[in-house]
């Protein structure tokens, strides 16, 4: 079984937005693709085995439950990968990613309230002794990054 695999490309397809909401998914899922649950379960995990998917879950709005921001910082080349290791070691980070810019490591930090969020930015930033630069969402924009992966 590949990543590019019929039934990963359709579960991907079918489940970027939409993940049914019963106490059985997968069996939903399986149902929705015409396969087995046993074999929906080992493509999702052999997609995430090799970083063709990073997670599976809900995708809340800002603001719904807890708090969150975006944050940049600005790093040495030479430490990038370093401190993106150390900021993904959170589990309040859900992503991180590099930008062509001076602030050049991203990521967004989710927590229950915003003390958490104040906790885990001051946590990174003691460690790396590099500042972070702290973007709470000020309007809310929709955008929907589903892409069709149905090629064949």
């Amino acid at each position: 079984m590949k990543p590019q695999s019929r039934l990963a490309r359709a579960l991907i397809d079918r489940f970027q937005r939409d993940m049914p909401l019963e106490p059985r998914p997968f069996d939903a899922m399986a149902r929705a693709v015409d396969s087995t649950p046993a074999d929906v379960l080992a493509t999702l995990g052999e997609m995430q085995e090799t970083g063709t998917l990073s997670r599976i879950g809900a995708v809340v709005p800002p603001g719904v439950l807890g708090a969150s921001t975006l944050a940049a910082m600005e790093v040495p080349e030479e430490r990038l990968d370093e401190v993106a290791d150390h900021v993904s070691t959170y589990a309040e980070v859900n992503h991180n990613y590099e930008r062509e810019h001076a602030l050049n490591l991203w990521f967004v930090v989710t927590a229950a309230d915003r003390r958490g969020v104040d906790d885990v930015l001051a946590r990174i930033e003691r460690h790396t002794g590099l500042a972070v630069l702290d973007l709470p969402l000020e309007r809310a924009y929709r955008i929907d990054l589903g892409f069709d992966v149905s090629w064949s």
